[in-house]
Protein backbone atom coordinates (compact mmCIF):
# COMPACT_ATOMS: atom_id res chain seq x y z
CA UNK A 1 0.00 0.00 0.00
CA UNK A 2 1.39 3.36 -0.72
CA UNK A 3 1.02 5.97 1.57
CA UNK A 4 0.15 9.68 1.55
CA UNK A 5 2.71 12.40 0.78
CA UNK A 6 5.07 13.41 3.52
CA UNK A 7 4.46 16.56 5.36
CA UNK A 8 6.27 19.57 4.76
CA UNK A 9 8.93 19.93 7.34
CA UNK A 10 8.64 22.34 10.72
CA UNK A 11 9.11 25.69 9.20
CA UNK A 12 12.00 28.08 10.51
CA UNK A 13 8.77 30.43 11.30
CA UNK A 14 7.65 28.26 13.90
CA UNK A 15 11.35 27.15 15.32
CA UNK A 16 11.19 30.88 16.45
CA UNK A 17 7.90 31.26 17.56
CA UNK A 18 8.72 28.34 19.78
CA UNK A 19 11.94 30.43 20.88
CA UNK A 20 9.83 33.61 21.34
CA UNK A 21 7.28 31.56 23.63
CA UNK A 22 10.09 30.09 25.87
CA UNK A 23 11.87 33.59 26.17
CA UNK A 24 8.53 35.38 27.25
CA UNK A 25 7.92 32.20 30.17
CA UNK A 26 11.80 32.99 31.13
CA UNK A 27 11.26 37.03 31.52
CA UNK A 28 14.13 39.40 31.74
CA UNK A 29 16.95 39.19 33.58
CA UNK A 30 17.49 35.39 32.39
CA UNK A 31 19.75 33.73 30.29
CA UNK A 32 18.92 29.52 29.04
CA UNK A 33 21.65 27.34 27.62
CA UNK A 34 20.92 23.92 26.07
CA UNK A 35 24.05 22.08 24.07
CA UNK A 36 23.14 20.03 21.46
CA UNK A 37 23.23 16.11 21.83
CA UNK A 38 27.12 14.74 21.92
CA UNK A 39 28.12 12.15 19.52
CA UNK A 40 27.95 8.54 21.37
CA UNK A 41 30.66 5.94 20.98
CA UNK A 42 29.53 2.29 19.93
CA UNK A 43 32.90 0.24 19.90
CA UNK A 44 36.19 1.61 19.41
CA UNK A 45 36.05 4.20 16.83
CA UNK A 46 32.86 3.70 15.59
CA UNK A 47 29.31 5.74 16.52
CA UNK A 48 26.03 5.51 17.09
CA UNK A 49 23.74 6.69 14.44
CA UNK A 50 23.29 10.67 15.67
CA UNK A 51 20.31 11.84 17.34
CA UNK A 52 19.86 15.15 18.37
CA UNK A 53 18.85 16.19 21.71
CA UNK A 54 15.01 16.54 21.35
CA UNK A 55 15.00 19.79 23.45
CA UNK A 56 17.43 21.82 20.78
CA UNK A 57 15.10 20.10 17.92
CA UNK A 58 12.59 21.84 19.18
CA UNK A 59 13.78 25.30 19.47
CA UNK A 60 16.30 24.79 16.66
CA UNK A 61 15.54 22.17 14.14
CA UNK A 62 19.61 22.05 13.84
CA UNK A 63 20.91 18.39 13.23
CA UNK A 64 24.50 19.08 14.01
CA UNK A 65 26.86 17.88 17.15
CA UNK A 66 29.16 20.66 19.59
CA UNK A 67 26.46 23.01 19.08
CA UNK A 68 25.14 25.01 22.05
CA UNK A 69 22.08 27.44 22.15
CA UNK A 70 22.16 30.31 24.19
CA UNK A 71 18.71 32.18 24.62
CA UNK A 72 19.31 36.19 25.66
CA UNK A 73 15.53 37.84 26.44
CA UNK A 74 15.75 41.53 25.60
CA UNK A 75 19.44 41.39 23.98
CA UNK A 76 19.03 44.70 21.40
CA UNK A 77 21.47 42.44 18.82
CA UNK A 78 19.42 39.20 18.88
CA UNK A 79 17.92 37.06 21.44
CA UNK A 80 19.03 33.63 19.55
CA UNK A 81 22.35 32.86 19.60
CA UNK A 82 23.85 29.32 18.27
CA UNK A 83 27.65 28.48 18.41
CA UNK A 84 28.74 25.68 16.38
CA UNK A 85 30.51 23.97 14.60
CA UNK A 86 32.67 26.26 11.05
CA UNK A 87 33.18 25.55 7.88
CA UNK A 88 35.27 23.06 7.01
CA UNK A 89 36.25 21.10 3.68
CA UNK A 90 38.57 18.41 4.41
CA UNK A 91 36.09 16.72 7.20
CA UNK A 92 33.28 17.68 5.74
CA UNK A 93 34.58 15.29 2.52
CA UNK A 94 34.71 12.91 4.99
CA UNK A 95 31.69 13.67 7.49
CA UNK A 96 29.10 15.61 5.35
CA UNK A 97 28.33 19.25 5.21
CA UNK A 98 27.98 21.71 7.99
CA UNK A 99 26.18 24.54 8.26
CA UNK A 100 28.53 26.93 9.84
CA UNK A 101 27.36 30.00 11.73
CA UNK A 102 26.51 31.54 8.47
CA UNK A 103 24.00 28.88 8.00
CA UNK A 104 23.13 28.72 10.94
CA UNK A 105 21.62 32.51 10.48
CA UNK A 106 20.71 32.13 6.85
CA UNK A 107 19.17 28.24 7.16
CA UNK A 108 17.72 27.68 10.28
CA UNK A 109 16.64 31.52 11.48
CA UNK A 110 18.66 31.88 14.19
CA UNK A 111 19.37 35.73 15.29
CA UNK A 112 23.36 35.58 15.13
CA UNK A 113 25.89 32.91 15.21
CA UNK A 114 29.64 32.38 16.04
CA UNK A 115 32.26 29.29 15.94
CA UNK A 116 31.97 26.88 18.91
CA UNK A 117 35.59 27.55 19.68
CA UNK A 118 34.72 31.13 20.49
CA UNK A 119 32.20 30.02 23.27
CA UNK A 120 34.95 30.61 26.35
CA UNK A 121 35.19 34.42 25.53
CA UNK A 122 32.14 35.33 24.38
CA UNK A 123 29.38 32.97 27.02
CA UNK A 124 30.65 34.92 30.34
CA UNK A 125 30.04 38.23 28.83
CA UNK A 126 26.89 37.11 27.86
CA UNK A 127 26.31 35.34 31.65
CA UNK A 128 27.16 38.68 33.29
CA UNK A 129 24.33 40.53 34.37
CA UNK A 130 22.02 38.25 34.21
CA UNK A 131 20.13 37.15 37.73
CA UNK A 132 18.83 33.46 36.82
CA UNK A 133 20.30 30.59 34.45
CA UNK A 134 18.02 28.34 32.55
CA UNK A 135 19.72 24.83 32.06
CA UNK A 136 19.46 20.86 32.21
CA UNK A 137 21.35 20.13 35.14
CA UNK A 138 23.10 16.74 35.31
CA UNK A 139 22.56 15.55 31.93
CA UNK A 140 25.93 16.44 30.76
CA UNK A 141 28.61 16.23 33.21
CA UNK A 142 30.99 17.96 30.96
CA UNK A 143 29.06 20.80 30.15
CA UNK A 144 27.85 21.16 33.48
CA UNK A 145 31.63 21.70 34.57
CA UNK A 146 31.82 24.25 31.33
CA UNK A 147 29.23 26.06 32.89
CA UNK A 148 30.29 26.43 36.10
CA UNK A 149 33.94 27.46 34.95
CA UNK A 150 31.92 30.39 32.86
CA UNK A 151 30.05 31.36 35.89
CA UNK A 152 32.74 31.47 38.10
CA UNK A 153 34.86 33.70 35.35
CA UNK A 154 31.94 36.25 35.86
CA UNK A 155 32.28 35.42 40.16
CA UNK A 156 35.97 36.16 39.81
CA UNK A 157 35.39 39.72 38.73
CA UNK A 158 33.14 41.10 41.63
CA UNK A 159 35.02 43.17 42.70
CA UNK A 160 35.69 45.45 39.65
CA UNK A 161 31.67 45.33 39.07
CA UNK A 162 30.87 42.27 37.48
CA UNK A 163 27.17 40.66 38.32
CA UNK A 164 26.96 36.78 37.87
CA UNK A 165 24.19 35.05 37.76
CA UNK A 166 22.81 33.92 41.65
CA UNK A 167 19.87 31.40 40.82
CA UNK A 168 19.85 28.41 38.61
CA UNK A 169 16.88 27.13 37.21
CA UNK A 170 15.84 23.74 35.48
CA UNK A 171 14.98 24.59 31.84
CA UNK A 172 12.73 21.81 31.90
CA UNK A 173 9.97 23.42 34.14
CA UNK A 174 9.39 26.03 31.13
CA UNK A 175 10.20 24.45 28.14
CA UNK A 176 8.67 20.73 28.94
CA UNK A 177 5.24 22.36 29.45
CA UNK A 178 5.69 23.86 26.03
CA UNK A 179 6.39 20.62 24.40
CA UNK A 180 3.23 18.70 26.24
CA UNK A 181 1.34 20.67 23.57
CA UNK A 182 1.46 19.81 19.72
CA UNK A 183 0.99 22.13 17.01
CA UNK A 184 -0.81 21.48 13.86
CA UNK A 185 2.76 20.94 12.01
CA UNK A 186 3.67 18.74 14.87
CA UNK A 187 0.45 16.62 14.28
CA UNK A 188 1.25 16.42 10.66
CA UNK A 189 4.71 15.04 11.13
CA UNK A 190 3.09 12.44 14.04
CA UNK A 191 0.33 10.81 11.90
CA UNK A 192 2.88 10.72 9.02
CA UNK A 193 5.08 8.60 11.32
CA UNK A 194 2.01 6.73 13.08
CA UNK A 195 1.32 5.44 9.48
CA UNK A 196 4.56 4.42 8.89
CA UNK A 197 4.91 2.19 11.73
CA UNK A 198 1.16 1.30 11.32
CA UNK A 199 2.13 0.03 7.52
CA UNK A 200 5.68 -1.76 9.37
CA UNK A 201 3.43 -3.53 12.00
CA UNK A 202 0.88 -4.94 9.00
CA UNK A 203 4.23 -6.02 7.19
CA UNK A 204 5.22 -8.03 10.23
CA UNK A 205 2.05 -9.74 10.58
CA UNK A 206 2.55 -11.10 6.73
CA UNK A 207 6.28 -12.21 8.04
CA UNK A 208 4.89 -14.35 10.62
CA UNK A 209 4.89 -17.93 10.04
CA UNK A 210 5.53 -20.94 12.18
CA UNK A 211 9.53 -22.19 11.55
CA UNK A 212 10.34 -18.38 10.87
CA UNK A 213 11.99 -16.66 13.90
CA UNK A 214 11.24 -13.19 15.74
CA UNK A 215 14.54 -11.02 13.70
CA UNK A 216 12.46 -11.90 10.45
CA UNK A 217 9.58 -10.20 11.67
CA UNK A 218 11.85 -7.55 12.89
CA UNK A 219 13.28 -7.05 9.40
CA UNK A 220 10.05 -6.68 7.70
CA UNK A 221 9.48 -3.57 10.52
CA UNK A 222 12.80 -2.41 9.72
CA UNK A 223 12.45 -2.63 5.82
CA UNK A 224 9.20 -0.39 5.90
CA UNK A 225 10.50 2.34 8.49
CA UNK A 226 13.48 2.75 5.97
CA UNK A 227 11.54 2.72 2.90
CA UNK A 228 9.55 5.19 4.11
CA UNK A 229 12.32 7.49 5.01
CA UNK A 230 12.00 6.51 8.84
CA UNK A 231 13.92 4.85 11.59
CA UNK A 232 12.84 3.30 14.54
CA UNK A 233 11.56 5.17 17.33
CA UNK A 234 13.20 2.87 20.33
CA UNK A 235 14.89 -0.77 20.08
CA UNK A 236 11.55 -2.51 19.08
CA UNK A 237 10.02 -5.56 21.06
CA UNK A 238 9.10 -9.03 18.82
CA UNK A 239 8.79 -11.36 21.53
CA UNK A 240 6.44 -15.05 20.69
CA UNK A 241 5.38 -17.17 23.12
CA UNK A 242 6.73 -16.84 26.85
CA UNK A 243 8.98 -13.64 25.13
CA UNK A 244 5.92 -11.77 25.22
CA UNK A 245 5.90 -11.77 28.94
CA UNK A 246 8.95 -9.87 29.16
CA UNK A 247 7.83 -6.32 29.30
CA UNK A 248 11.13 -4.68 27.54
CA UNK A 249 12.21 -7.99 25.75
CA UNK A 250 14.55 -7.01 23.23
CA UNK A 251 16.96 -10.82 21.90
CA UNK A 252 14.18 -10.71 19.04
CA UNK A 253 16.08 -13.83 18.22
CA UNK A 254 13.95 -17.09 19.44
CA UNK A 255 12.46 -19.11 17.08
CA UNK A 256 8.29 -18.90 16.21
CA UNK A 257 5.87 -21.77 17.41
CA UNK A 258 2.68 -23.14 16.29
CA UNK A 259 0.56 -22.25 18.85
CA UNK A 260 2.65 -19.06 20.21
CA UNK A 261 0.89 -15.68 20.27
CA UNK A 262 3.81 -12.83 19.00
CA UNK A 263 3.56 -9.58 20.92
CA UNK A 264 5.50 -6.92 18.64
CA UNK A 265 5.94 -3.00 19.94
CA UNK A 266 7.26 -0.72 17.73
CA UNK A 267 7.58 2.39 16.21
CA UNK A 268 8.85 4.61 13.72
CA UNK A 269 10.37 8.23 14.14
CA UNK A 270 9.97 11.12 11.18
CA UNK A 271 12.22 13.98 11.71
CA UNK A 272 12.45 13.76 14.88
CA UNK A 273 8.75 12.44 16.35
CA UNK A 274 7.78 9.24 17.53
CA UNK A 275 5.17 6.35 17.01
CA UNK A 276 4.57 3.50 19.05
CA UNK A 277 2.33 1.06 18.22
CA UNK A 278 1.91 -2.63 19.83
CA UNK A 279 -0.29 -5.52 18.41
CA UNK A 280 0.22 -9.44 19.46
CA UNK A 281 -1.31 -12.00 17.04
CA UNK A 282 -1.35 -15.40 16.52
CA UNK A 283 1.86 -17.25 15.21
CA UNK A 284 -0.38 -19.76 13.51
CA UNK A 285 -2.87 -17.20 12.01
CA UNK A 286 -5.81 -18.06 14.29
CA UNK A 287 -6.07 -17.27 18.40
CA UNK A 288 -6.67 -20.23 20.45
CA UNK A 289 -9.79 -20.22 22.96
CA UNK A 290 -7.61 -19.01 26.00
CA UNK A 291 -5.79 -16.91 23.85
CA UNK A 292 -9.17 -14.98 22.25
CA UNK A 293 -10.41 -14.45 26.17
CA UNK A 294 -7.26 -12.79 26.78
CA UNK A 295 -6.80 -10.62 23.97
CA UNK A 296 -10.58 -9.89 23.84
CA UNK A 297 -10.29 -8.54 27.47
CA UNK A 298 -7.43 -6.45 27.01
CA UNK A 299 -9.18 -4.79 23.42
CA UNK A 300 -12.05 -4.33 25.98
CA UNK A 301 -9.65 -2.19 28.72
CA UNK A 302 -8.02 -0.38 25.71
CA UNK A 303 -11.55 0.36 24.54
CA UNK A 304 -12.43 1.67 28.06
CA UNK A 305 -9.09 3.61 28.31
CA UNK A 306 -9.60 5.58 25.34
CA UNK A 307 -13.31 6.73 26.20
CA UNK A 308 -12.01 8.32 28.76
CA UNK A 309 -9.42 10.28 26.23
CA UNK A 310 -11.80 13.04 26.41
CA UNK A 311 -11.79 16.79 27.39
CA UNK A 312 -11.28 18.01 30.73
CA UNK A 313 -11.06 14.33 32.08
CA UNK A 314 -8.11 13.28 34.44
CA UNK A 315 -5.56 11.96 32.56
CA UNK A 316 -5.45 9.13 35.10
CA UNK A 317 -9.00 8.18 34.54
CA UNK A 318 -7.61 6.14 31.76
CA UNK A 319 -5.21 3.92 33.84
CA UNK A 320 -8.48 3.39 36.06
CA UNK A 321 -10.85 2.55 33.72
CA UNK A 322 -8.58 -0.13 31.88
CA UNK A 323 -8.09 -1.48 35.58
CA UNK A 324 -11.68 -2.32 36.43
CA UNK A 325 -12.05 -3.83 33.14
CA UNK A 326 -9.02 -6.35 33.40
CA UNK A 327 -10.18 -7.25 36.78
CA UNK A 328 -13.14 -7.92 36.22
CA UNK A 329 -12.26 -10.23 33.06
CA UNK A 330 -9.58 -11.94 35.56
CA UNK A 331 -11.77 -12.47 38.21
CA UNK A 332 -14.54 -13.74 35.77
CA UNK A 333 -11.93 -16.14 33.84
CA UNK A 334 -11.18 -17.19 37.37
CA UNK A 335 -7.64 -15.88 37.22
CA UNK A 336 -8.28 -14.11 40.35
CA UNK A 337 -10.37 -14.68 42.95
CA UNK A 338 -12.80 -12.86 45.72
CA UNK A 339 -14.77 -9.61 45.12
CA UNK A 340 -14.15 -6.95 42.53
CA UNK A 341 -13.82 -4.12 45.78
CA UNK A 342 -11.44 -6.31 46.85
CA UNK A 343 -9.25 -7.32 43.80
CA UNK A 344 -9.30 -3.26 43.12
CA UNK A 345 -8.12 -2.10 46.74
CA UNK A 346 -5.18 -5.34 47.03
CA UNK A 347 -4.52 -4.50 43.41
CA UNK A 348 -4.30 -7.90 42.62
CA UNK A 349 -4.32 -7.05 38.95
CA UNK A 350 -0.84 -6.41 39.35
CA UNK A 351 0.46 -10.24 39.36
CA UNK A 352 -0.99 -10.19 35.50
CA UNK A 353 -0.62 -6.55 34.25
CA UNK A 354 1.92 -4.41 36.02
CA UNK A 355 1.88 -1.02 34.03
CA UNK A 356 0.70 1.91 33.51
CA UNK A 357 -1.84 2.40 30.53
CA UNK A 358 0.30 4.98 28.38
CA UNK A 359 2.39 7.96 28.58
CA UNK A 360 3.04 11.01 26.31
CA UNK A 361 4.50 10.97 23.13
CA UNK A 362 6.03 13.61 20.40
CA UNK A 363 9.84 13.89 20.11
CA UNK A 364 10.51 11.11 23.06
CA UNK A 365 8.73 8.04 22.82
CA UNK A 366 8.34 8.55 26.45
CA UNK A 367 7.70 12.56 26.23
CA UNK A 368 8.22 14.89 28.37
CA UNK A 369 5.19 16.66 30.46
CA UNK A 370 3.78 16.75 33.77
CA UNK A 371 0.77 13.87 34.94
CA UNK A 372 0.20 15.96 37.68
CA UNK A 373 -0.73 19.55 38.59
CA UNK A 374 -0.47 20.21 42.09
CA UNK A 375 -0.42 16.85 43.42
CA UNK A 376 -3.70 16.07 41.28
CA UNK A 377 -3.79 14.36 38.21
CA UNK A 378 -4.04 16.85 35.17
CA UNK A 379 -7.09 17.83 32.58
CA UNK A 380 -6.67 16.46 29.40
CA UNK A 381 -6.05 19.36 26.80
CA UNK A 382 -6.18 19.41 22.89
CA UNK A 383 -2.96 18.70 21.34
CA UNK A 384 -2.05 16.68 24.20
CA UNK A 385 -0.94 13.13 22.58
CA UNK A 386 -0.23 10.21 24.43
CA UNK A 387 -0.30 5.97 24.20
CA UNK A 388 -2.98 3.59 25.68
CA UNK A 389 -1.65 0.37 26.06
CA UNK A 390 -2.91 -1.96 28.51
CA UNK A 391 -1.66 -5.57 29.26
CA UNK A 392 -1.78 -9.14 30.50
CA UNK A 393 1.22 -11.19 31.25
CA UNK A 394 0.55 -14.45 32.52
CA UNK A 395 4.32 -15.81 33.49
CA UNK A 396 5.18 -19.23 33.00
CA UNK A 397 5.14 -19.85 36.29
CA UNK A 398 2.09 -18.62 37.43
CA UNK A 399 0.04 -20.21 39.58
CA UNK A 400 -3.07 -20.75 37.68
CA UNK A 401 -4.11 -23.40 35.37
CA UNK A 402 -1.57 -24.31 33.15
CA UNK A 403 -4.08 -23.24 29.55
CA UNK A 404 -3.08 -19.82 30.57
CA UNK A 405 0.61 -19.32 31.09
CA UNK A 406 2.77 -18.39 29.09
CA UNK A 407 0.59 -15.76 27.34
CA UNK A 408 1.64 -12.29 27.08
CA UNK A 409 -0.98 -9.53 25.20
CA UNK A 410 -0.49 -5.90 24.49
CA UNK A 411 -2.51 -3.58 22.66
CA UNK A 412 -1.23 -0.28 22.14
CA UNK A 413 -2.59 3.33 20.09
CA UNK A 414 -1.46 6.66 20.28
CA UNK A 415 -4.25 8.81 21.13
CA UNK A 416 -4.82 12.96 20.06
CA UNK A 417 -7.04 14.75 22.91
CA UNK A 418 -9.24 16.73 20.66
CA UNK A 419 -12.30 19.37 21.45
CA UNK A 420 -14.56 16.52 20.73
CA UNK A 421 -13.67 12.62 20.31
CA UNK A 422 -10.07 11.37 20.41
CA UNK A 423 -8.38 10.86 17.09
CA UNK A 424 -6.65 7.44 17.05
CA UNK A 425 -3.30 8.26 15.54
CA UNK A 426 -2.23 4.71 14.49
CA UNK A 427 -6.06 2.96 13.93
CA UNK A 428 -4.51 1.90 10.44
CA UNK A 429 -3.23 -1.69 12.21
CA UNK A 430 -6.02 -4.21 12.23
CA UNK A 431 -7.17 -5.26 15.98
CA UNK A 432 -10.32 -7.04 16.24
CA UNK A 433 -9.51 -10.34 16.53
CA UNK A 434 -11.41 -11.63 13.32
CA UNK A 435 -9.52 -8.24 11.35
CA UNK A 436 -6.07 -9.43 12.30
CA UNK A 437 -6.81 -13.25 11.79
CA UNK A 438 -8.42 -12.16 7.79
CA UNK A 439 -4.82 -10.08 7.14
CA UNK A 440 -2.86 -12.63 7.85
CA UNK A 441 -5.08 -15.49 5.98
CA UNK A 442 -4.86 -12.78 3.13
Amino acid sequence: MSLPKPPPPITRAEYQRRRRALLRLAQEDAILILPAAPERIRSHDTHHPYRQDSDFWYLTGFPEPEAVLVLVPGRAHGEALLFCRERHPERERWDGPRAGPEGAVAEYGIDDAYPIDDIDEILPGLLEGRSRVYYHFGRDTDFDLKLIGWVNRVRARVRQGAEPPHEFLELGHLLHELRLFKSPAELKQMRHAAQVAAEAQKAAMRATRPGGHEYEVEAALWATWRRHDCVPAYNPIVGAGANACVLHYVANSAPLREGELLLCDAGAEFRGYASDITRTWPVGGRYSKEQRALYELVLAAQAAAIAEARLGRPYEAGHRAAVRVLTEGLLSLGLLRGSLKKALEDEAYKAFYMHKTGHWIGLDVHDVGDYKVAGESRLLEPGMVFTVEPGLYIAPDADVPAKWRGIGIRIEDEVLVTAGAPEILTAAVPKQVEAIEDWMAA
